[in-house]
């Protein structure tokens, strides 16, 4: 074993040294992803996530649209009742897989009507999962051609997904940045990330954007991990890689729901951190519809309860 030089000594001495996250900042925004409730026990577990995590002041929060529009009328109901009874700007997921364009323009117009003025426009994934996306003869091609109708229809702020690690059905990385391109030029406002698990995936990607000529935020998706075995299912539909240390992390850990919560919640912490240190100050927090990890790393990060936004708006 070589002998550590003066110099590792030093740097070691300095990661002892570091409080970690004991003196951040508190200059860091956050976000957080739903998907609309199933039933009336799911509608409770949603609204208290949705209280705990409201006092954190987010710049949003947004709704999730399933697979095909399955989920139109919950999403709708979760969002406009966010819309109506927090102070919490509230954004919904909006696609164009099987709807016309009327379809998808009549939902966008209830949206405004309701109070909704932020769009996560989304190309979306067929119901049958696994088939390839064919856009309906009446609607709208890609997300690129839904935000350039939702400008016409309205003046939304516009959130678009991107791909740190390329989109599954993209030909090519370059494809898939040229994908982003044509809907930032549409009028999209910000980008925000599929879920990744190392920090310079997410900087490697935001390195490629500018240096494809793109000037817009993007925003990290942090997905805390809690079911290895759901998490990789969900990676492999999404061409987002596992790393093999993350399957080390939870072996062992299948019958031990509260430690997998401890372990998840020092992974996403972790990412966080470093993705600060990069000059992150938004992350996204895929909640799955559960407070507590998220809260926990907000913490962290010096995200600290500000004022009530859970009253009902003026």
């Amino acid at each position: 074993m070589p002998t550590p030089t003066l110099g590792d000594l030093e740097e070691a001495r300095r990661a002892l040294d570091a409080p970690l996250f004991a003196d951040m900042a508190g200059d860091a925004a956050v976000s957080f992803e739903f998907f609309p409730p199933k039933s009336e026990k799911m509608e409770e577990q949603l609204w208290s996530a949705i209280e705990t995590l409201a006092p954190l002041d987010p710049r949003f929060v947004a709704v999730t649209y399933g697979a095909g529009g399955t989920t139109r009328e919950r999403t709708h109901a979760t969002v406009a009742r966010i819309a109506s009874e927090t102070r919490i700007p509230a954004a919904a997921h909006l696609t164009c897989v099987d709807a016309s364009r009327d379809e998808v323009d009549a939902i966008a117009r209830a949206y405004w009507e309701a109070g909704v003025r932020h769009i996560v426009a989304l190309r979306g994934d067929p119901s049958t999962p696994g088939a390839k996306f064919e856009a309906h003869p009446q609607g709208y091609r890609n997300a690129a051609d839904l935000v350039a109708g939702l400008i016409r229809i309205a003046p939304f702020e516009i959130s678009v997904a991107a791909y740190p690690e390329c989109h599954p059905d993209s030909p090519s990385v370059a494809a898939d940045l040229d994908n982003l391109k044509a809907k930032i030029d549409a009028g999209a406002t910000r980008a925000t990330t599929q879920f990744f698990f190392e920090p310079e995936c997410f900087f490697r990607f935001r390195d490629r954007v500018a240096a494809a000529g793109m000037d817009i935020e993007i925003l990290p998706g942090i997905m805390p991990v809690t079911n290895f075995g759901a998490i990789s299912r969900m990676a492999a539909m999404n061409g987002t890689a596992v790393p093999s240390w993350l399957g080390r992390l939870f072996d062992g850990l299948d019958e031990l729901p509260a430690a997998r919560q401890l372990v998840a919640a020092t992974i996403a912490a972790e990412l966080c951190r470093k993705l600060y240190a990069g000059g992150v100050r938004h992350f996204h927090f895929y909640t799955l519809n559960r407070a507590e990890l998220s809260y926990a790393i907000c913490h962290l990060l010096g995200v600290r309860a500000g004022a009530r936004v859970l009253e009902a708006a003026a």
